[in-house]
């Protein structure tokens, strides 16, 4: 349960919370905002309804102020004359999904369903479609924002919690008349029957609705759709989503990655190998896959004590960021483990609380040079933490690479996670330093003559291997073979 509560961190991460950071606090591929001195945005979510809309849409003509509906497509097909009149009267319609429901509970196969059902009701109702789109509650996920698909995310500047009817008319006129100036995007619902909302708030609504356009009349401002607000931005939305500072967008993500993983480090008590560059984070966990043969008949059982590794994902990104091809990378990676591997089996041996683990553990991408260095590579049995980690993995790769996947010659395809592990006493023989009878010693570095050949040969053998693999892999057209 808490590998796959580790997971579920993980993914909903990348999947969630960055983007719903990127989109609400830097309106990245989402418009929330125009530019314009005497024009504003009325937007309106969850409907039609049959008992406010018709008066919303009342209230709109008689002062010749024009609005966008963001439609539940499964209400708009309850109500398509209603829909017929918004289209008729000259307000812009958008879609709010076919139920409402969070993009976060969604995959991104379900919201595009969604998407498409309520936009074949539109058209079927109107006869044109549309390329305007709000989640529920404003809320993106990964997909959402990475390929715009010719969708236009609309959100808002300002809410007012409308769908309350607590607030009562009064406050919610005072509230609405202090966000009055051009540019906004105001959220209005007319609708109260969504999750959360109250059935009655729309007249409350309406009626501070009705004082806010009296207001804007006097101020000799006008309520115009988001697409005639969009006509006011130095740049046009379409070629804003179609060509994004791409350089921005990754920084950006690798920024809110790094950091979200520093706070499941914190929450979840992982440690470093090395204060400093370290390549690994480790903790004690205990083994819930099925049992394994690890060498010499000693097996690793469900309940067992590990230690579990992660890897750290801002090193993985300085080193891909440098590599010039998959050999520099893997050379790169096959360096730095085996320097730390005596750091974690020295820190091993002096705490007291890891001396009955059995085995250090992980799941990764690394496959080619870790049977060397004594790792065991397994394929991980099928199921929900396979499905998972794949996914974890792909979107690890896609995203912490700066340039994405093209540059290492590597395809999304190949990027197969898989389970190593290392028992105990294998680390211990072979890395912990000070230990006369350890093979594979870790030398003082004033002798760097003696380490250079060593080092040359070791890395020479690392290169043949991989770059054999690969000619061998190119060969049978299957492309490269992963190293993370």
């Amino acid at each position: 349960m808490k590998i796959l509560l580790l997971w579920m961190f993980y993914i909903s991460t990348f999947y969630a919370f960055i983007p719903a950071l990127l989109s609400r606090l830097f309106g990245f591929r989402v418009f929330r905002r125009g530019k314009s001195e005497q024009e504003y945005a009325l937007t309106f979510d969850d409907g039609p309804d049959p008992v406010y809309t018709p008066q919303l849409l009342d209230l709109l003509k008689r002062f010749d102020a024009k609005a966008t509906f963001f439609v539940v497509g499964l209400n708009a097909e309850k109500h398509p004359e209603l829909l017929q009149r918004m289209h008729e009267e000259g307000h812009l319609i958008g879609i709010h999904n076919y139920v409402h429901k969070s993009n976060w509970l969604m995959r991104p196969v379900t919201v595009r369903r969604q998407i498409a059902q309520t936009e074949a009701v539109i058209r079927r109702v109107t006869g044109e479609g549309t390329t305007f789109y709000r989640p529920p509650w404003g809320i993106v996920n990964f997909f959402d924002i990475s390929k715009s698909n010719g969708r236009r995310i609309v959100l808002w500047s300002s809410m007012f919690g409308d769908w309350k009817a607590s607030i009562g008319a009064k406050q919610l006129a005072e509230r609405m008349l202090k966000k009055l100036r051009g540019g906004e995007v105001m959220l209005l619902h007319d609708c109260g029957t969504t999750l959360g909302a109250d059935e009655e708030a729309p007249q409350n609504m309406l009626i501070a609705l009705e004082e806010l356009l009296t207001a804007a009349q006097e101020r000799q401002m006008r309520s115009v759709r988001v697409d005639t607000l969009f006509g006011h931005q130095p740049v046009h939305i379409s070629n804003a989503v179609e060509t994004p500072d791409t350089d921005w967008f990754k920084r950006t993500l690798v920024f809110g990655w790094l950091f979200y993983e520093r706070l499941f480090h914190t929450l979840f008590r992982l440690r470093p190998v090395r204060k400093e560059n370290t390549i690994f984070y480790y903790r004690r966990g205990t083994y819930h896959g099925p049992n394994v043969n690890m060498e010499n008949d000693r097996w690793l059982k469900k309940g067992d004590p590990i230690i579990e590794l992660h890897f750290d994902n801002q090193m993985l990104y300085r080193l891909g960021s440098t590599a010039k091809s998959v050999v520099h990378l893997a050379i790169q990676l096959i360096r730095i483990v085996k320097q730390q591997l005596p750091d974690l089996a020295d820190q091993l041996v002096h705490d007291s609380r890891m001396n009955d683990v059995k085995a250090i553990y992980g799941v990764s991408m690394i496959n080619r040079g870790s049977e060397k260095l004594g790792f065991q590579v397994r394929e991980l049995p099928k199921g929900l933490h396979k499905r998972a980690s794949t996914l974890y993995l792909k979107l690890l790769f896609s995203v912490i690479h700066p340039s994405g996947p093209e540059p290492l010659s590597v395809k999304k395809d190949a990027i197969v996670p898989k389970l190593i592990l290392m028992p105990i006493d294998t680390l211990l023989d072979r890395f912990q330093q000070g230990d006369p009878n350890r093979t594979d010693q870790v030398c003082d570095p004033t002798h760097q003559g003696d380490v250079a050949p060593m080092l040359h040969r070791e890395v020479k053998e690392e290169v043949n291997s991989i770059q054999t693999t690969a000619r061998a892999s190119q060969a049978a057209d299957t492309g490269s073979e992963q190293l993370i």
